[in-house]
C-alpha cells in the first residue's frame, strides 16, 4: 500500500475497507486495499501499478447488481464514484462512469431531451449500466448509447462505437472483454418536458408500487427465462416470503431478495441456491442470476 501511494501519491487509498458500505444489499467483507480515482489517468495508472505489481485488481461501481463475498476482496478494489460528471453536447448527452443512470435520466430531463425515460428507476451506475446493458419498462441502455470510453485491462484508452459494444439482453462486450468503463455518450431526442416528466412519473409510480424498495437488495436476482418471469416461478414454487437467515424472498415481488434483517452475502448466496433448486424441481427451468456475486469466501 505505501508504494502505491509513493508512486500514485494523487490517488485516495484506505485499507481493510469495509465494502458492505459500497453495496445495495448492504452485505460483504473487507477489501485489502480501496482505491478512488478522481480522473481517468488516475483510474489507468492504477491498473498499470496492479498489472506491474501482480496485484488482483476489481472495479467497483455503485454496487447496486452486485453480491459481494463475507470474505471480501483481495488485491486493490478500485472504486469509480467520482467519474461522476455529466454534461450535454446539443442532443447528446456524456457521463461518467460513476454517475448514477438516475442521474443521467434527470438531467436529461431537465435538458428535454427524451430518450431514457426507461431509466429513471435503475439504481445502477453509468458504468454498470453499459456492463450489462441494463434495461426497464421496454427500454434498454443499447437503444440510446452511441460510443463508449474505457480502459482495457492493460490500462490502453479505447473509444468504442455502439456497434463493437455488442449489447444484447443483459450483456455486452464490456463484461466479455474485460473493459473498464469511462465515460459514455447517448443520443436522445429534444421533445417537451412535461412529456417526458409525465412518463418518468408514471415510471416511478409503476416501481414503487411493485419494488420492494423499503429494504435493501441487489434488484432483480434472476434474468427472465424466455417465455416466462422468475417473479412468477418463484411464486408458483411457493416460495414468496421464504427467509434464510436475514435474507428474504421478498413479499412485495418475489424476483427480489431483500435484507430484512442483518443477512450475510452467505444468506444471499444460500437462498439462490434454494430458490434456484426449488423452481427447476417445480417448472424444470433453471433460472440464471442476473446479479454479479464476487469475492471470497469467509
Amino acid at each position: 500500500m505505501e508504494q502505491l501511494k509513493q508512486e500514485i501519491p494523487a490517488l485516495i487509498v484506505k485499507q481493510k475497507e469495509d465494502l458492505a458500505t459500497y453495496t445495495f444489499t448492504k452485505t460483504g467483507g473487507q477489501a485489502d486495499i480501496f482505491v478512488m480515482p478522481t480522473s481517468h489517468d488516475l483510474a489507468a495508472k492504477t491498473i498499470t501499478f496492479a498489472n506491474t505489481n501482480q496485484i488482483p485488481l476489481t472495479v467497483l461501481g455503485n454496487g447496486s447488481n452486485l453480491i459481494i463475498k463475507d470474505g471480501g476482496i483481495r488485491g486493490i478494489v478500485m472504486y469509480l464514484d467520482a467519474l461522476n460528471v455529466i454534461k450535454r453536447e446539443g442532443t447528446k448527452i456524456i457521463a461518467g462512469c460513476g454517475a448514477k443512470i438516475i442521474d443521467v435520466s434527470r438531467f436529461a430531463l431537465d435538458a428535454s431531451l427524451s430518450g431514457l425515460e426507461f431509466a429513471c428507476g435503475i439504481p445502477g451506475s453509468v458504468g454498470g449500466a453499459l456492463y450489462m446493458n441494463a434495461g426497464a419498462y421496454g427500454g434498454e441502455i443499447s437503444d440510446v448509447l452511441t460510443e463508449a470510453t474505457v480502459l482495457t485491462s492493460t490500462g490502453e484508452l479505447k473509444h468504442l462505437q455502439k456497434d463493437q459494444l455488442e449489447a444484447r439482453y443483459r450483456r455486452s462486450s464490456i463484461a466479455d472483454k474485460h473493459y473498464i468503463v469511462l465515460e459514455a455518450m447517448f443520443e436522445l431526442a429534444l421533445d417537451d418536458k412535461q412529456v417526458i416528466r409525465l412518463k418518468m412519473d408514471e415510471l416511478t409510480e409503476a416501481r414503487e408500487s411493485k419494488q420492494p424498495l423499503e429494504y435493501p437488495s441487489c434488484g432483480s436476482v434472476f434474468k427472465r427465462p424466455p417465455g416466462h418471469f422468475a417473479g412468477k416461478l418463484i411464486q408458483e414454487a411457493g416460495l414468496q416470503g421464504y427467509q434464510i437467515g436475514g435474507a428474504q424472498v421478498s413479499r412485495k415481488h418475489a424476483g427480489f431478495i431483500v435484507n430484512i434483517d442483518k443477512a450475510t452475502a452467505t444468506d444471499y448466496m444460500t437462498l439462490i441456491e434454494h430458490v434456484q433448486k426449488t423452481v427447476f424441481e417445480a417448472s424444470g427451468i433453471m433460472l440464471e442470476t442476473e446479479v454479479k456475486i464476487i469475492g471470497e469466501d469467509k
